[in-house]
């Protein structure tokens, strides 16, 4: 796939807050909130001090090599993961949940910019070597957000059949009706269409549940690159994180850390996640419910479980993938469990992870380097057509309608609505009106700066007329900017969080990985636009 590729800031898109485009910017009140620069120097930084922490490499791979047992082999994932157990072995890390038919675009961006670091890191850093893992929060439960996708201007919504609980446990076989209806929408006819059909048939039709599905649609996709995908949802790895699990249980450590720190990063900005004096959800069956302690019991709630102190110690040791940490703790079961340097995240999740660093701190667990995530914009050739029209840069299209309507209207008319220029000549008559009443009576000085002031109002009331009259000269204008703002803000979202990867496949097929992945600056903070020819 031949495509022209131009990168703008994040702050120029208008579509990110505060908090991300400082801390890309680099601004000195964030630098407390975090541990390394998120450049190649921090990231040189964090290899070095990631040595001085332990991993249990030998559960981690074997563990890895039974979740792979039943999965196609690709040969670049088998020697990434075998080159686990090696000291000089780190990984690169991105988290998504099992999002239906991955949810949204970014989805993939988040995996693909973790492959391509990790390809720049063995490259930077020779003598060592990078592995890229997608960690799958298979533990969560919001079906109302994991379960629907959009194709064609069309959500589709998955009920589960009233399934309930980690929506990663979610048996598969009631998606068939809602796979068929999206088969009978899916086209053109052609290669591609033939090659998603069978993938996404396979992945969820030919798979038990959804972490399943989803292993395999990212495998498939991806494996070829030796991403790792690892699902958490384990007694293998729990069992690795017991100690932090019982001190959130009975001594609920991260209350108080988290609450300092999320205090002092909401002078500036706004927080995104909020402690509980315990962080863990209990996983049984259909059951994903909070914990909660009352008096001497513990309770799962909206359930009848509960729990004494020596009962619940007991079923930690026993059954320790019951266990499932919120928020505030997946990254620390994340870092505890893998062997990482860098987090790929998006802005609410690096809102979080600075959010954290104190706690990490407590509990002598890594705290990695935090990436943004990569932002895409695919142009469609209906777009390029308009911002050819219409003479637009790439920083335009991302800006309010009526504000670059405005721009292109003085642009072809020299402003000849502005009264600004009328308004200066004004001035002077105004003056030397209001010293004249002053003069005569000044009683009259507040009398004609009200009637000078009504005047200057009158004749900008005037100005907007104008500049209204010469918007209805340019329709065809405003209508080609709705016409282009639509497509970069679909259901007034960035396009990566609204619209599906299934369109862009059925268009360009694999090509399509292979272009975002080769035009990515894995460390350059910079959004991405993408042309194809």
């Amino acid at each position: 796939m031949e495509a022209h590729c131009t990168v703008i800031s994040y702050r120029q898109t208008n579509s990110f807050s505060d908090l991300v485009n400082d801390y890309l910017d680099n601004e000195p009140l964030l630098r407390k909130f975090f541990a390394f620069t998120a450049d190649i120097d921090g990231i040189g930084a964090a290899i070095e001090r990631r040595t001085k922490y332990n991993t249990d490499r030998q559960a981690l791979v074997d563990t890895l090599q039974r979740q792979y047992s039943a999965l196609p082999e690709m040969p670049l994932v088998q020697s990434n993961i075998e080159a686990l157990l090696q000291e000089n072995t780190f990984t690169v890390c991105t988290a998504h949940q099992p999002n239906l038919l991955s949810g949204y675009l970014y989805f993939f961006y988040k995996i693909i910019h973790t492959i391509k670091l990790a390809e720049t890191l063995n490259r930077e850093f020779p003598g060592k070597k990078f592995v890229p893992v997608y960690y799958m929060g298979s533990e969560d439960n919001d079906l109302d957000e994991l379960g629907q996708f959009r194709y064609g201007n069309e959500k589709y919504r998955w009920d589960a059949d009233g399934q309930t609980g980690a929506v990663g446990r979610m048996q598969t076989k009631s998606l068939k009706p809602l796979l068929e209806k999206l088969f009978r929408k899916l086209g053109p006819p052609g290669k591609n269409l033939d090659e998603l059909t069978e993938l996404i048939s396979t992945s969820y039709l030919k798979h038990d549940t959804i972490a399943e599905a989803t292993r395999y649609l990212v495998h498939q996709l991806f494996g070829q690159y030796g991403l790792i995908v690892l699902n958490p949802d384990d007694a293998a790895f729990k069992e690795q994180f017991n100690r932090i699990i019982k001190d959130d249980l009975f001594s609920h450590s991260a209350l108080p850390i988290v609450s300092a720190q999320s205090a002092l990063l909401a002078e500036t900005y706004k927080a995104q996640a909020f402690p509980r004096e315990i962080n863990l959800f209990y996983l049984k069956g259909n059951i994903r419910e909070r914990i909660e302690k009352d008096g001497a019991v513990w309770k799962v709630l909206n359930t009848e479980i509960q729990f004494s102190k020596a009962e619940l110690e007991d079923e930690l040791e026993s059954f320790p993938e019951r266990f499932s940490p919120n928020v505030i703790l997946r990254g620390l079961f994340q870092e505890t469990i893998l062997p990482d340097v860098c987090f790929i995240g998006g802005g609410s999740e690096l809102a979080y992870w600075l959010q954290l660093k104190p706690l990490f701190e407590h509990y002598n667990v890594f705290y990695p380097v935090i990436l943004l995530r990569q932002s895409v914009q695919i142009l469609s050739p209906q777009a390029i057509s308009l911002i050819t029209k219409l003479g637009l840069n790439m920083t335009q299209i991302f800006e309010p309608t009526a504000t670059v309507l405005k721009d292109l209207i003085v642009r072809d008319t020299g402003e000849q609505w502005s009264v600004e220029k009328e308004l200066n000549n004004l001035s002077g008559l105004f003056l030397a009106l209001r010293e004249k009443a002053k003069s005569i009576d000044a009683t009259l000085e507040k009398a004609s700066d009200a009637v000078l002031a009504k005047i200057e109002k009158q004749v900008k009331i005037l100005e907007h007329k104008m500049y209204r009259a010469e918007k209805r000269k340019h329709n065809i204008v405003a209508e080609r900017m709705d016409a282009l703002h639509k497509e970069v803000y679909p259901a007034g979202g960035l396009q990566e969080r609204v619209e599906n990867f299934m369109p862009y496949f059925l268009e360009y097929g694999f090509e399509l990985f292979d272009t975002i992945k080769n035009n990515i600056d894995p460390i350059d903070n910079q959004f991405l636009i993408i042309n194809p020819k």
